[in-house]
């Protein structure tokens, strides 16, 4: 296993001391050793996301190019036909009707 020395402010060695006296790390190295895990899988899902997002809006500006869209007022039409309803049913006591996808 490698070896570093990092320097870091009182406050922050005392943070860290704090930690192993506390019995959650068995020493400064385990500490740090885990907070370069924990940031390591924080990139990781970070990265992920990035990629799913942008994979997402190449879908859909493909779509857009192919002519596969809802015009928006189409849309918001519907969205206020189905809340109009549901606020009626409520009016008048009846459980709103549900359309799972």
């Amino acid at each position: 296993m490698a070896t570093m020395n990092v320097s870091v402010p009182d406050r922050m060695r005392d943070w860290v001391q704090s930690q192993v006296d506390s019995g959650n790390y068995a020493s400064a190295s385990d500490y740090v050793r885990d907070l370069i895990r924990r940031d390591q899988l924080v990139q990781f899902i970070y990265a992920d996301a990035v990629a799913k997002v942008e994979a997402a809006i190449a879908e859909s500006m493909e779509d857009i190019a192919a002519g596969r869209v809802t015009p928006a007022e189409e849309v918001f039409d519907r969205l206020e036909a189905k809340y109009s309803a549901m606020i009626k049913e409520r009016k008048q006591g009846r459980a709103p009707k549900t359309n799972k996808p």
